[in-house]
């Protein structure tokens, strides 16, 4: 890719980018959220025509008209969001949209290659599995062998490990290995520089819509790399004083019992403190009732069995309204689902939870000045990037939201603050920010409790560590953290 621009209504997006990669290597394409990676990925893929460049594949000067030039051409792209249909099977979800072959109507014939595919590059999965019924990470091995079955030989993935738990990840990394050896070419746009040193021959670092550098990986370092995706130094590390040595027990959750969404029982029994000006994590393997709990503290889940109490009183806890009116807060999971509204002005999703009070509103009437201004006043203290009061909440990146929603959550100065995976599918800096911001909260005499399957993020923040396994807590820790105690833990060993 040779001086690629791509303009939007007002944004450069890619300024004369160029990319070059090598075959058979997998070159990670880092930057921070908005730097313009996934805008330069979507020109290749078809999805964006350039406003000026050129594209060469094998040396060949080529014109991508759209996705189905670009698969044509060998190239695939697998998105953060899935473009599978759920309640097709793999193998149909692999065979959907192609032409001009009778023969892929025969599903066992189709199945049979399908297996011996997986086999081949150790992406394991049943073709008449129904992709609503596997996890996360093994619907993304259906995306990537939808291409390969297409052959594809240039695989572009965009931040693939943000859905995957840690050990998914290094299974993952394990396939994409394999298909290295197999002459597969692999673009892995990320963030995270752990990944970028354990994964890539080599890294194109992008900001602000350019090319910074291009660099052999075993010649750099994660400092360096953050450096130069952020343009000054980077705290890597996070930097805290201890706990308060006074603290009261503010949140107290005793035996709480919770049904999933299948019905089945997803907390069994968990009972939690967490003190004022402290950081309890909450630590464990994703799908161990941490997101049964989260709802359950944001009032959008009920309880079977046990009690909440807020300052040593119990509490009814059925209705977010009420839960917030209590000084209980909560940073979600899932951004755009529960944290913004997408389509709403970031004036108007910073008074979300607010609005219908004063100084926002008066009698049912908004006060639209007091609104934007309320707005403007969070966008510049919490640096969020080109943005103004009556831009969509959604043209925002990822870091961008967080810090908005954020940003809400911490003005309405809680006694507690739940921050539910804070930093995920965030970059460095943005994560750096996040951090600081909790620690100020903490040092201000909050209690947190910090819900994350990132075992670096638990380890760096907290002041106790709670491990949470099969709906039970199944240990606590205390600093200075015994790691191997904590894999015992995060395992299913008892205490």
């Amino acid at each position: 890719m040779l001086d690629i621009t791509k303009r939007f209504p007002g944004v450069v997006a890619n300024d004369r980018v160029s990319l070059s990669v090598r075959k058979g290597e997998i070159h990670a394409l880092l930057g921070e959220n908005g730097a313009g990676k996934t805008t330069l990925m979507n020109v290749l893929y078809g999805l964006y025509r350039p406003d000026a460049g050129q594209i060469a594949i094998h040396g060949r000067p080529v014109e991508i008209s759209g996705p189905r030039a670009a698969i044509d051409l060998g190239i695939g792209m697998v998105h953060q969001h899935f473009m599978l249909v759920p309640v097709l099977s793999v193998a149909e979800n692999v065979i959907l949209g192609l032409h001009g072959q009778a023969s892929l109507l025969d599903l066992a014939a189709t199945s049979r290659r399908l297996s011996k595919l997986a086999a081949q590059t150790g992406l394991s999965v049943d073709p008449a599995a129904k992709v609503w019924q596997l996890p996360v990470g093994v619907q993304q091995r259906v995306e990537i062998l939808k291409f390969l079955f297409r052959g594809a030989d240039i695989l572009i993935l965009d931040e693939p490990t943000a859905v995957l738990t840690p050990d998914e990840t290094a299974r993952f990394f394990a396939v994409l290995r394999q298909l290295q050896t197999r002459g597969v070419t692999i673009v892995l746009i990320t963030h995270k520089l752990k990944e970028v040193m354990a994964i890539s021959d080599r890294v194109t670092v992008m900001r602000g819509g350019r090319q910074v550098t291009t660099l052999d990986t075993k010649g750099t370092t994660p400092a360096r790399l953050a450096q130069l995706m952020v343009g000054r130094d980077v705290l890597l590390e996070v930097a805290k004083r201890p706990a308060m040595a006074e603290r009261r027990p503010v949140l107290a959750m005793h035996d709480l019992h919770a049904r999933n969404e299948r019905g089945l029982m997803a907390l069994r029994g968990v009972s939690l403190t967490v003190h004022s000006g402290e950081i309890l994590g909450l630590a464990g393997v994703s799908g161990n009732g941490q997101e049964e709990l989260a709802d359950v503290l944001a009032g959008v889940r009920s309880i079977e069995a046990g009690a909440l109490h807020l300052h040593g009183q119990a509490r009814p806890w059925t209705h977010p309204r009420a839960v917030l009116a209590q000084g209980v807060v909560q940073v979600p999971a899932d951004r755009l689902a529960d944290g913004a509204v997408a389509d709403f002005t970031i004036a108007e999703n910073a008074v979300l939870p607010t609005h219908n009070r004063r100084p926002f509103s008066r009698r049912g009437i908004l006060n639209w000045p007091r609104i934007r201004e309320f707005g403007r006043r969070l966008i510049e203290e919490y640096d969020i990037r080109g943005a103004r009061p009556d831009s969509m909440a959604g043209w925002l990146s990822g870091g961008n939201l967080q810090k908005l929603i954020l940003a809400r959550q911490i003005t309405l100065d809680p006694d507690v603050l739940v921050a539910v995976q804070p930093t995920r599918g965030l970059d460095v800096g943005a994560t750096e920010f996040v951090h600081r911001k909790l620690i100020e909260t903490r040092d201000a005499g909050k209690a947190i409790l910090l819900i994350s399957t990132d075992l670096d993020e638990i380890l760096s923040l907290s002041d106790r560590i709670a491990v949470i396994y099969e709906g039970r807590i199944n240990g606590e820790l205390l600093p200075p953290f015994d790691l191997d105690r904590l894999g015992l833990l995060l395992a299913g060993d008892e205490a």
